[in-house]
């Protein structure tokens, strides 16, 4: 195995400093990229695509839970699969408590073409309480993953794809602004990662483009964060 090299304090510091100086760069970059994103136009969804959850059947706007913006992981999870896949599997263990995005009035769902009888014991097995739904019987009526990227046609056959599609409500108008599918699911998990995806973003008064922020101008997001207990929400 090969190791970085040995050198002293002075000269490590002297690294790290250059370093930090592309590690900035990189940060400016990303803010600029994420601004670029929230800018995109948006698609209003006019299909009436149905779930199966735990409290039944389901329309799109049901899984907003009366939030503005709504995060759908794709998790792949074909009908004829015993379990759910194990890379989305190991993402959705990096999911952390959802009241972080809930107080930025953001959903968070996991969706799979599975049937919800096979979800639900995979879900007891891995402990998750991300709520996740079945697009199954959007299949017979408006195939919600394939219209979103996550099922594709190759050859003939179905295969599934990983993804994270990104959904905005207007009062009873809904909207697909972003959907993003493999690896640019690399470095998602994290609140400030899902959000940055988003329509509405952050939220913060630092943000382009302006008018998204809900006056918590605090650049480090202090200004609105708590202990995921102490949200009123």
């Amino acid at each position: 195995m090969s190791f970085p090299q040995i050198v002293t304090r002075a000269e490590w510091v002297s690294a790290r400093e250059d370093l930090l100086a592309k590690e900035k760069a990189v940060t400016r970059a990303r803010d600029a990229l994420n601004a670029e994103r929230r800018r995109l136009p948006m698609v209003e969804v006019r299909t009436e695509y149905v779930f199966d959850g735990a409290d039944g059947a389901l329309t799109l706007r049901d899984l907003f839970e009366d939030r503005d913006q709504l995060i759908v992981l794709h998790f792949m999870f074909a009908p004829e699969w015993e379990s759910g896949c194990v890379g989305c599997s190991a993402f959705l263990d990096q999911i952390g408590n959802l009241a972080h995005l809930r107080a930025r009035s953001t959903a968070f769902v996991a969706v799979s073409r599975a049937a919800f009888t096979r979800i639900l014991p995979f879900q007891a097995r891995m402990g998750w309480a991300v709520p996740w739904y079945s697009s199954g019987r959007c299949d017979r009526d408006a195939d919600f993953n394939t219209d979103f990227g996550a099922t594709v046609r190759e050859g003939g056959r179905l295969v599934e794809r990983s993804g994270v599609s990104c959904f905005l409500r207007h009062g009873e108008r809904l909207f697909h602004t972003y959907s993003t599918t493999e690896r640019g699911l690399d470095g998602l998990g994290s609140t400030a990662s899902l959000l940055d995806l988003t329509a509405l973003g952050r939220q913060e008064e630092w943000e382009e483009p302006p008018g998204r922020g809900l006056g918590h101008g605090a650049r480090d997001g202090g200004g609105w964060l708590r202990y995921h207990d102490e949200y009123e929400d």
